[in-house]
């Protein structure tokens, strides 16, 4: 009995503490992601190569490919993502991974043409030693505008 309590009293204390952590790394998530958006809109790439995963995967209206492919197309210009209008929000935190939604309204510049679209762009980001690396940005453009 006395083992039960003690187990309960434990459980009880360090509670409040997993959850503190878990809302600590969503946060920590949401300003990473915010943060990834502003070097995209910058050109930034040396930052986002850091960030993005050796083995992460991009999917984009017109296709899917790797990190260093993304790279490279955001060095030259062929996307440029000048802007990104974030609506809401949500992150769910899965053993040592995070998947972030945003619902945004996408201003880019594509093969030298400005286009606007209403996203939902889902983030997965893996915890690991060095810190969250991005493992898959995926782009699936909504029917109506994005901040319904």
């Amino acid at each position: 009995m006395k083992k039960a309590f003690l187990g309960f009293l434990l459980l009880f204390l360090i509670t409040p503490f997993l959850f503190a952590q878990e809302d600590n790394a969503r946060q920590e998530i949401i300003e990473l992601s915010k943060t990834k958006w502003q070097w995209m809109a910058e050109k930034d790439v040396d930052k986002l190569a850091d960030l993005f995963d050796d083995k992460a995967v991009f999917v984009h209206m017109g296709g899917s490919w790797g990190k260093e492919r993304e790279v490279d197309i955001i060095r030259s210009g062929g996307i440029w993502y000048k802007d990104a209008d974030i609506h809401e929000v949500s992150v769910e935190i899965i053993d040592n991974t995070a998947i972030l939604l945003n619902r945004i309204t996408l201003i880019a510049e594509v093969g030298g043409n400005e286009v606007t679209n209403p996203f939902e762009v889902t983030e997965v980001y893996i915890k690991k030693a060095e810190g969250w690396k991005l493992g898959s940005l995926s782009f699936t453009k909504l029917m109506g505008p994005a901040d319904r």
